[in-house]
């Protein structure tokens, strides 16, 4: 999974804030208005959008002159991902996801309860979907693809 640097951040989070009402996309004039606190030139949110398509992490499709950009993945997909790389770091995953089950609040607790006990209940998790692409496919072997629906 590609990490993001501060800049590729706040693009992504402007896309991801964006993608509901503007299920076509945004172009990067778009993207780089909802920058505005950041007095950056044009050419400089072109490149850091044509650099994260060629990541992966956004789509973009022609109009015109212009390309409209949209997340590839959810915020929360990507953020899943990263969470299961981060537990690929350490030596034991049960340790960590001990450690990890020990500092969540009450409700972060429940919200983890209720997704175990879906998942549990679930059939084939293969067939839910991500997104506008699909399913984030975890290039490690024999993991599964993220999907939205259940966030795994």
């Amino acid at each position: 999974m590609t990490r993001l640097g501060d800049l590729e951040r706040a693009v992504m989070d402007v896309l991801w804030d964006a993608a509901p009402a503007a299920s076509g996309g945004v172009t990067v004039r778009e993207v780089a208005d909802a920058l505005d606190g950041r007095e950056l030139a044009y050419t400089t949110v072109m490149t850091v959008l044509d650099r994260l398509a060629g990541k992966g992490m956004v789509q973009r499709e022609r109009e015109g002159r212009a390309w409209r950009y949209r997340p590839a993945a959810t915020r929360e997909a990507y953020i899943a991902q990263l969470m299961l790389e981060a537990l690929d770091l350490g030596g034991s995953r049960d340790a960590a996801l001990v450690r990890f089950a020990r500092s969540v609040t009450g409700t972060e607790a429940d919200v983890l309860r209720a997704a175990l006990g879906a998942e549990a209940g679930a059939t084939d998790p293969a067939t839910v979907e991500d997104g506008p692409t699909g399913r984030i496919e975890d290039p490690r072997p024999g993991r599964p693809a993220l999907d939205e629906a259940t966030d795994r």
